[in-house]
């Protein structure tokens, strides 16, 4: 710990500037949790397992996005000839001298000394202090041998978003839903039976049982939770530290070649390597980001006639997710057009059909699955009723899958020319006949067709009986597994035997 802070001045300053924050943000936790000594037990009881429960989640995330060396990786010590059971105990032990495991310390020992003050007893709050730090140590132990076994010693930065990605994905619609509760003063009857949810999982189960005791309710379920967590934890520990020591499929550190970008992340087969070229080209290609910046203006421009027409605005609020979701499963359906001549990879190599389909639609789910996963519990909380979220899901996967699906057809039967790559994305070529705009319009009324049972369902949702929002929900997802499914099985059996009417239509474009 004190060899962070030799070296470099400037990454001196850094270490310590990070420090004196990690302080102050432990420092505050530590006061609010204290300040509900004179708080009711039901909302320390919300707060404590909550917060808890985020604890635990961050301890086992850190290690995956951070991706750092572990300095106590038990490879390290292969060489003194120690015992893996003796390595192991030595290993959890030296872990708790870390900075973050002090700082949680000092939360669990204020949560310890605030359940006191409401009539628990000190001796079992201060023991659940201790199993809940233990389990949030161990779980980093657990998630950093993970990590250290399944994925790069030095993770590159496409990977490290990845994981930030799914973090989006998970707290972002979380935060809109509460915020968007009435608490006037109360604690909301949701937050409540989510409290009540975490408490028997293994996440906050150890922060719960003080809390169930305080307000009198069953503790013994957290309690049998948390203490089997923190057992079966210490003995996953126990087998990946053995593992690590006994096999030598991934040495401790190794130079990697470098700029593989994507390609270093995305598998090691055609549907990776297809994948890592496609999100290339559309995070550089200013062709697929000029495609990607209208859909948003799209959905914006959507609202105006509704709201002109006089349709009450918590309804209008309802459209541009639908015209997002739409318009997202739609932009793959010329795809291949793009390539131009570097198709010829795909059918010199002998890349099967399924792998060239597959590939070509991870940039979109890339882009869409976090922004529809944020922008869906927005709009639930605009139309200002959270029981219409079901429904709201169900018809967006509908739209979106569906037009993946309709879409990888329509990329190998029907391409039509576009602008060349290094072109301007106004720039459009000129087309004999009609056969970009039939392939446009058959994919987006083709998507519109096959979802509409999901829309209909939608709208019984809204306008007649909000127990039609779980047929939506399933109805929705099917269709949309259901057409794309198809339409890759379809589109790949095309790409397969078109091969060369591909290429030669690349070459004359």
């Amino acid at each position: 710990m004190a060899g962070a802070l030799r070296g470099d001045r400037t990454a001196v300053a850094r270490t310590v500037s990070i420090l004196v924050g990690l302080a102050a943000v432990t420092g505050v936790a530590c006061w609010a949790i204290l300040s509900l000594r004179d708080s009711t037990s039901a909302t320390a009881t919300v707060v404590v397992v909550l917060g808890g429960a985020g604890l635990a989640l961050g301890f086992a995330l850190a290690p995956l996005i951070a991706g750092a060396d572990d300095q106590l990786d038990p490879r390290r010590f292969s060489l003194l000839g120690l015992s893996p059971l003796a390595l192991t105990a030595s290993i959890a032990v030296a872990g708790f001298v870390s900075v973050p495991t002090i700082a949680l310390s000092a939360v669990a020992a204020s949560a310890a000394v605030m359940w006191t003050a409401h009539g628990v007893d000190p001796a079992v709050a201060g023991l659940c202090a201790v199993l809940a730090v233990i389990t949030c140590q161990i779980l980093a132990r657990v998630c950093t041998a993970l990590s250290a076994l399944a994925l790069r010693t030095r993770r590159s930065r496409e990977l490290s978003g990845l994981f930030i990605l799914a973090v989006v994905i998970l707290v972002v619609p979380a935060a809109v839903f509460f915020a968007s509760l009435e608490w006037q003063g109360r604690i909301p009857t949701q937050v409540l039976e989510a409290a009540q949810v975490l408490a028997l999982t293994p996440l906050a189960a150890a922060w719960a049982v003080p809390a169930e005791m305080a307000t009198g309710g069953p503790w013994g379920g957290s309690l049998a939770v948390a203490v089997l967590t923190a057992v079966g934890l210490l003995g996953l520990w126990a087998y990946l530290c053995h593992r690590m020591l006994t096999r030598t499929e991934r040495p401790v550190s190794t130079r990697e070649r470098g700029g593989l970008g994507w390609f270093a992340v995305a598998p090691g087969n055609a549907t990776g390597a297809i994948a890592a070229r496609s999100i290339l080209y559309w995070l550089r290609d200013r062709r697929y980001v000029v495609n990607a910046i209208i859909v948003p203006f799209a959905a914006a421009i959507a609202v105006v006639p509704p709201l002109i027409a006089g349709i009450p605005p918590h309804v209008v609020a309802l459209i541009p997710i639908l015209v997002l979701a739409l318009f997202l499963g739609w932009l793959p359906h010329n795809d291949l057009a793009y390539d131009s001549t570097a198709v010829w990879m795909h059918v010199a190599s002998g890349a099967r059909g399924v792998a060239d389909r597959v590939g070509r639609l991870v940039p979109v789910l890339l882009i869409a699955l976090p922004l529809l996963a944020v922008l869906v519990p927005v709009t639930a909380a605009l139309y200002d009723r959270w029981a219409i979220m079901p429904a709201l899901v169900g018809v967006t996967a509908a739209l979106f899958l569906s037009g993946l699906g309709l879409s990888s057809i329509a990329s190998v039967v029907a391409p039509y020319p576009v602008s060349l790559p290094g072109d301007s994305p106004f720039q459009q070529p000129q087309r004999p006949g009609s056969a970009g705009f039939v392939s446009q319009a058959l994919v987006m009324i083709g998507t519109l067709a096959v979802s509409a049972p999901a829309l209909w369902w939608g709208w019984m949702t809204i306008s007649d009986d909000i127990r039609w929002a779980e047929t939506a929900l399933w109805g929705g997802i099917a269709i949309g597994l259901g057409v794309l499914i198809a339409g890759i099985a379809i589109g790949a059996v095309v790409f397969d035997r078109r091969g060369a009417r591909l290429m030669e239509f690349a070459e004359t474009v």
